[in-house]
């Protein structure tokens, strides 16, 4: 991705040199910890502690500000922010409305947000309390060392799904589909948190598509970064690796085929209108 010498975003607060109250089992990201945050809503002390017992991958790469290649992270990832702001802006700018800027917070191990106490196993997210993007850098390692999908465009498109989460945030369509959970089962409601998570799978698309037609970003291969990074964090691929088998009433962000879509979806068509992921049956997603 051609992203070096570009414009970063103002809005990037670096809070690595920052540690919050410490909390047993650690901050490591694990694959199994992700799992468990991404599929399952458990409790990550529990998975923590696994790893703590059986942590044989080898040293992290440093996560403290100074460290060249987490430096170099963060500025990969101010320039991915500025890029969404651009295009956002523009988009809505175009449905006659204001985008709103969120910030993006970096982050070691522990971090305190509007939407609570989070640590690293948790992984990237949006607390749509703050309008704010949480990352720990160490979550590229770990994308490109246990499950497999390295590459900067795969990193970036981490970054456009949280702040397609953002638009959505924006949009109204994240508190309406939280109120449509908290009156249905726990299937039902499993159901809708996949509706919402392609829906920010195809958002990066089309902020994909529109960065593309802007800036001219993309270099050979990283399309297929993109769908590597999605395919790699589809329920079923982790739950088969984690458990051996699939529970698809448990899926909560889609299959590695439906995020694949989506996002190849909103790459094509660039059409925030054509992310009808709401309105189709759900064996059709």
């Amino acid at each position: 991705m051609r992203w070096k010498g570009r414009r970063g975003s103002s809005n990037v607060e670096d809070r690595r040199g920052q540690r919050g109250p410490v909390v047993a089992g650690g901050g490591a990201i694990g694959i199994v910890i992700v799992i468990i945050y991404l599929l399952m809503g458990g409790d990550p002390r529990q998975i923590l502690e696994q790893q703590a017992n059986n942590n044989d991958n080898g040293p992290m790469v440093s996560l403290e500000p100074g460290n060249p290649r987490n430096d170099e992270l963060a500025q990969m990832v101010s320039v991915v922010l500025a890029d969404t702001e651009e295009v956002w802006g523009e988009l809505f700018a175009e449905m006659g409305s204001n985008y709103s800027d969120p910030k993006l917070i970096l982050f070691r191990e522990r971090v305190q947000s509007a939407c609570g106490f989070q640590q690293s196993a948790t992984g990237p997210f949006y607390c749509p309390a703050d309008q704010q993007v949480y990352i720990d850098l160490s979550f590229y390692d770990e994308m490109e060392r246990r499950l497999n999908a390295p590459g900067d465009f795969a990193q970036a498109y981490v970054i456009a799904h949280e702040v397609g989460h953002h638009v959505q945030n924006l949009m109204g369509l994240s508190r309406k589909i939280h109120s449509l959970q908290q009156q249905a089962d726990k299937v039902e409601a499993n159901e809708l948190s996949v509706r919402l998570e392609l829906h920010a799978d195809f958002l990066a698309g089309v902020w994909a598509h529109h960065a593309q037609q802007n800036w001219k970003i993309l270099e050979e291969g990283d399309i297929e970064e993109a769908l590597n990074a999605a395919s790699a964090i589809g329920d079923d691929r982790l739950q088969l690796k984690s458990r051996g088998y699939v529970v698809p009433e448990s899926f909560t962000h889609g299959t590695s085929k439906q995020r694949m879509r989506w996002f190849m979806k909103g790459f094509q068509t660039g059409d925030i209108k054509q992310g009808n992921t709401f309105n189709i049956d759900y064996e059709e997603l």
